[in-house]
C-alpha cells in the first residue's frame, strides 16, 4: 500500500539524493580528516562526539556541488561561481592568457563563506591555456588582488572563435586553488571544474563587445546565471534585460 502510494524506500532514498547535494571530491580529504580528527577526541576524552559531527556536516557542507542546469540561452557566458558581482569594468586581460593587451569587460564575482565554493565552466568550448600564478593573500575586495594574490587562470576558446577567461583568485581565507581540467578538454557551459579553499573571487574575461546582463550587487548561480551575450548573439540594437554599461563598483569579499 505504502509502495502504490509513492513512499517505497527507493522513493524516499530517491529524494533525500535529490535534497541533498553531492560533494566535491577536492573536498573529501578535508571532511575525512575532520572526522578524524572528530573520532579521536572521543576516543582519547570521551567527550565531544556531537561537536565533531556538527564540525564533520559543517565541512561537508561548505564542499558541496548542488546541480545546476545551464539556460538554453545561444551565445551565453554563465556566472563561473555562486556570490555577487561587485564590479564590472574595462581592463586588458592578465598576461599569462595571451590574449592581446585590449581592454575588454571584466566581470567580477566574489564569493562568501557561506556561498557554494566549487567554479563552473562558463561557455562551451574548448581549453587552450591554463596557467597556475603564485602570489600574495590580499582580501579579494581590493581590485589589485586580481594581479597580485595567488590565481589560476583558464582560457576557453569557443566555436565561433571567441575567447573567454576565467580566474579562479585567493583571498585572505583562501589557501588552496583545485583547477581539475587541462589543455585540449573539450568543455561545457556550467560543468564543474574546480574549487577555491575557503574564499572568494572569480573574475571572468570577456571578448570586447560582449553584452553584459548583470549589474554590481546582484546575486550570480553558477552555471546558471547569464553574465553577458557574446559578441554577434544577439541583434544590433536589441536590449537585454538588465544590461549594464562597464563601470566600476565596488562590494565586499572575502
Amino acid at each position: 500500500m505504502a509502495e502504490s502510494a509513492g513512499f517505497s524506500p527507493s522513493h524516499v532514498v530517491g529524494l533525500i539524493r535529490a535534497a541533498v547535494p553531492p560533494m566535491h571530491p577536492g573536498g573529501r580529504p578535508l571532511v575525512a580528516g575532520v572526522a578524524a580528527a572528530a573520532t579521536l577526541v572521543r576516543a582519547l576524552t570521551g567527550r565531544g562526539a556531537v561537536a565533531g559531527a556538527l564540525a564533520t556536516a559543517a565541512t561537508a557542507v561548505f564542499f558541496r556541488a548542488p546541480r545546476r542546469v545551464p539556460p538554453p540561452v545561444t551565445g551565453a557566458v554563465l556566472a563561473p561561481a555562486d556570490g555577487t558581482v561587485a564590479t564590472i569594468t574595462d581592463v586588458p586581460p592578465p598576461p599569462e592568457l595571451g590574449l592581446p593587451p585590449v581592454p575588454g569587460p571584466r566581470v567580477s564575482v566574489f564569493l562568501s563563506v557561506l556561498d557554494v565554493h566549487v567554479q563552473r565552466i562558463p561557455a562551451d568550448g574548448r581549453v587552450t591555456a591554463v596557467r597556475y600564478t603564485p602570489g600574495k593573500f590580499l582580501s579579494a575586495d581590493l581590485d589589485k588582488a586580481s594581479e597580485d594574490n595567488e590565481r589560476n587562470s583558464v582560457l576557453i576558446e569557443t566555436a565561433d572563435g571567441l575567447r573567454v577567461g576565467v580566474v579562479q583568485i585567493a583571498g585572505l581565507l583562501a589557501r588552496r586553488i583545485v583547477c581539475d581540467i587541462a589543455v585540449g578538454n573539450e568543455v561545457a557551459a556550467g560543468e564543474t571544474y574546480g574549487l577555491i579553499r575557503f574564499g572568494s573571487r572569480v573574475d571572468v574575461y570577456l571578448p570586447p563587445g560582449s553584452r553584459v546582463a548583470v549589474a554590481p550587487g546582484q546575486r550570480t548561480i553558477g552555471g546558471e546565471t547569464v553574465l553577458p551575450t557574446l559578441p554577434g548573439s544577439v541583434q544590433a540594437g536589441s536590449t537585454l534585460p538588465g544590461s549594464v554599461e562597464p563601470g566600476s563598483t565596488p562590494s565586499g569579499g572575502s
